[in-house]
């Protein structure tokens, strides 16, 4: 765990910018918020949003590849495939 963790207030913000965001968006975030806390910030970001810590690493894959993106545009409803 990283051994000097953001404040109660700010982690709540940042589950609910985390929750608002698409998936692909969410991963990068995670990412990035990791990636400014540097060594332990993988583990301390997935739990404080609540992810996997596999997510996380996705996410650092996909902030590397930018700005190419081949899944631009095409952003995925909640809920998957499922229709209503």
């Amino acid at each position: 765990m990283y051994s000097e963790p953001y404040p109660p207030q700010v982690c709540q913000h940042m589950r609910l910018f985390y929750n608002s965001l698409s998936e692909k968006d969410r991963r990068r975030y995670a990412a990035v918020e990791a990636e400014k806390l540097g060594h332990g910030g993988i583990e301390y970001i997935a739990q404080v949003l609540g992810c996997d810590e596999k997510t996380i690493w996705h996410g650092r894959v996909d902030v590397c590849q930018l700005p190419q993106d081949e899944a631009e545009g095409r952003i995925r409803k909640k809920g998957g495939s499922k229709e209503s």
